[in-house]
């Protein structure tokens, strides 16, 4: 593995877990051309949401297997049937950089694994019961207003924004997870040499920890 220096380590924990979200959220599909403060505002909404959340008890069948580096995965959720994939390579990559980057005290040991366990459930939550419309009010975005009734919008990215910061909460972490699939990403590119697209792809700029299949 190919550690980054000091500066560029320092850079990315420079930017907070809102800042992470709000990236997140900006290079998600729908929302290039939105308000920042809009996404700001979403990017705090989602964020809150998720760390007030209850804990979930993962009720699907969990998986452990390797192949996640190349997949760009480190956990999946699937509905058919309920099932979390857990990518160990990608995991123990993600332990790796922890340690390189003198990250320790936010990300303490086994809890990569944990969050992305954590942040699974909450996608298998949000797919199947009410809380899903429960974040789409606390995000405030209106798909439809006809007078006094409004119909409240689907944001996208903003569950996945609320699945990280739930993690974060419930696996007692100093920093969202978003802030680690960044280096992640970052971490990939360089030991490809590409500079664009890893074996781990970029969506806040971060890398994407989970592709899901309903």
């Amino acid at each position: 593995m190919t550690v980054k220096d000091a500066p560029a380590r320092a850079h990315l924990a420079a930017t907070d877990d809102i800042g992470w979200a709000v990236r997140l959220l900006a290079a998600t599909p729908t929302h290039e051309h939105r308000d920042p403060e809009l996404l700001h505002r979403w990017a705090r909404a989602a964020d809150a949401f998720g760390a007030a959340l209850a804990p979930v008890e993962c009720r699907a069948r969990i998986v452990e297997r390797d192949g996640g580096l190349e997949l760009g995965l480190l956990a999946r959720y699937t509905s058919r049937p309920p099932t979390v994939e857990l990518y160990t390579d990608t995991i123990d990559l993600a332990e790796r950089v922890v340690d390189a980057r003198g990250w320790r005290d936010w990300y303490p040991p086994g809890s990569v694994r944990a969050a992305a366990l954590a942040h699974e459930a909450v996608h298998a939550h949000l797919h199947h019961g009410p809380a899903k419309a429960a974040l789409k009010r606390a995000l405030g975005h209106s798909a439809l207003r006809l007078g006094r009734l409004r119909v409240p919008g689907h944001v996208a990215g903003a569950e996945e924004v609320a699945a990280h910061a739930y993690a974060r909460t419930v696996c007692g972490l100093g920093r969202s997870p978003l802030l680690l699939t960044a280096a992640l990403a970052a971490e990939t590119e360089t030991e490809t040499g590409t500079g664009t697209g890893s074996a781990i792809p970029s969506t806040p700029p971060p890398a994407r920890d989970a592709r899901r299949e309903n």
